[in-house]
């Protein structure tokens, strides 16, 4: 294994581009991923598989335009099989697709699984293995770095260990540059993985790989036992995307790798981007990040309990297992009814707010009522923000409401109709005025605004985004709480608000309201510091 600053080094190929793709709910157009290419190879990727040219015809055009691409830190490799049965390599369409990509690495996929070779693909032994030979000394010819992927290698070799080993001998003496031994249906345990490798890695001299999937829940473990037994290639995909349940997941493996185990992946300042890197991807990929993936997850350092914060308070390795700053995320400090007085200090001091013992504890007093009622502060924080700056002296609300009405009839020719009016006190302003929408908490909004706006203009541009409902204790029927948060953005700003009462208008009011006031709170602060 070749070494880096003194220490063991693994060479990371990165499969999102394919094997990410075939995930249910992903589909990414061929501008995705020429974008998620650049990051990938910004970061550090060593290897970025870009997909099959010779399956569709969005592939070949990612290869086309990724010759124009200029990578620092990454090959790009492209993917595909070995020849079809009974046909010689240079009549293959799939292999001549494979070398039109014009690619330095070529992935080449074969069986290592006898039921696979005579089953699925329906052809001799013999054959398999003259295919796996020829294809690779044909690419190999055309001056390619060539990895071979051992298909359903552990299972082949549980199965027929024999004949799994032939097909890398078969590769190996082609002048395969990698052996990748694959769990394909990802049903192996780490032990298996490990035992299997380090039987493999004393036969060949040629460098090993693993690709894992990770419908055991096992993926990252079973990676991890490769590299143990003496795979220095390491395949995955960013946030673990892939089909069925997943892929072996980078953003887990690299850390747990390079911090853990003490094997170079990434020079360190780039692994403080693995965060921003797994969020770039789901954005890319159209999917809400995971809050609770390890390392790059938004929970992935909160701290809920009062006991755990207070801990972190004096030393934060008490109930952290890294420092969260080294792969790019941070610590949290999450409110709730089992806060102590650390999650305010903690969270106070995140936001720059001096707060004193008395109004510590009449915060967590505040706190353990409200969420009593139905409020919950873990996924909205700006209201939480806002109780905090109520506490404090010199704060003055940027307007006060006196009343509301909401009215929601039908009206002939005009169908469903909401209307609401509002008075509210802005400075020694009482300004009273209604509005329509086309539902009552749409009303609400507008009434507010065209109330606030002559004032305070700039809330023209803060608009909201999502309105997510909880019935919180459905057994009580129509007199059951009903629990409104409010996600709102303002150009790169967001953030979210929480309302809670027996009545649904009562608890989205008081979102709204809270979305508007911090969003006012954020402006004036915005403006001191320019």
């Amino acid at each position: 294994m070749e070494t880096q600053q003194g220490k063991a080094q693994v060479f990371l190929y990165d499969t999102t581009l394919r094997d990410g793709t075939q995930r249910e709910g992903i589909s990414l157009s061929v501008d995705d991923k020429l974008k998620i290419a650049h990051r990938l190879d910004e970061f550090g990727i060593h290897y970025i598989e870009g997909g099959w040219p010779g399956s569709n015809p969005k592939d070949a055009e990612f290869f086309r335009r990724a010759r124009a691409m200029s990578f620092s830190n990454a090959r790009l490799a492209a993917f595909g099989s070995t020849r079809r049965k009974g046909i010689r390599p240079e009549e293959d369409a799939n292999l001549l697709a494979l070398l039109q990509a014009e690619t330095p690495v070529v992935t080449l996929v074969g069986k290592s699984w006898d039921m696979h070779v005579t089953e699925i693909i329906g052809t001799t032994m013999e054959e398999n293995l003259a295919m796996i030979r020829e294809s690779i000394r044909f690419v190999k010819a055309q001056q390619r770095e060539v990895h071979f992927d051992a298909e359903h290698f552990f299972d082949g070799y549980k199965a027929n260990p024999d004949y799994a080993m032939a097909t890398l001998q078969a590769a190996a003496e082609a002048g395969a540059d990698v052996l990748v031994l694959c769990d394909t249906n990802g049903g192996c345990l780490p032990w298996e993985v490990e035992e299997i490798t380090k039987a493999v890695a004393e036969r060949f001299t040629t460098p090993l790989g693993i690709h894992c999937h990770d419908d055991t829940g096992c993926g990252v473990a079973n990676t991890l036992a490769a590299v143990r037994a003496g795979a220095i290639h390491v395949q995955g995909t960013i946030n673990g995307y892939g089909e069925r349940v997943a892929n072996a997941n980078l953003c887990v493996i690299i850390p747990n790798l390079q911090l853990k185990m003490g094997v170079f992946c990434v020079p360190p300042e780039r692994l403080t981007h693995l965060t921003q890197l797994s969020r770039f991807v789901a954005e890319i990929a159209n999917l809400t990040h995971d809050d609770h993936q390890p390392y790059v997850g938004a929970s992935a350092f909160a701290h809920k309990g009062g006991l755990h914060v207070a801990a972190m308070l004096k030393n934060p390795s008490s109930y952290q297992h890294i420092d969260p700053a080294l792969v790019g995320n941070e610590r949290r400090s999450v409110v709730s009814e089992l806060s102590g007085r650390g999650n305010v200090i903690e969270k106070a001091r995140q936001l720059g707010i001096e707060v004193d013992g008395a109004q510590i504890a009449e915060v967590l007093e505040q706190i353990k009522q409200m969420e009593a009622k139905g409020f919950t502060y873990e996924g909205a924080e700006a209201s939480f923000e806002l109780m905090l700056r109520r506490t404090l002296p010199s704060y003055v609300p940027p307007f006060e409401l006196i009343d509301f009405m909401v009215l929601v009839e039908r009206r002939r020719g005009r169908g469903l109709l909401a209307e609401a009016t509002v008075k509210v006190r802005v400075g020694p302003k009482i300004v009273h005025t209604a509005a329509e929408g086309n539902g009552p908490v749409n009303a609400l909004d507008a009434a507010l605004r065209k109330a606030l706006l002559d004032v305070y203009p700039s809330l023209a541009t803060v608009k909201l985004v999502d309105y997510k409902v909880r019935i919180l204790d459905s057994d009580k029927a129509t007199g059951a709480t009903t629990r409104v948060l409010i996600d709102t953005r303002d150009g790169a700003y967001h953030w979210s608000t929480v309302g809670a009462s027996t009545n649904i208008i009562e608890a989205s009011w008081r979102a709204l309201a809270d979305s508007m006031e911090y969003a006012l709170l954020h402006e004036t602060e915005r403006k001191r510091g320019a």
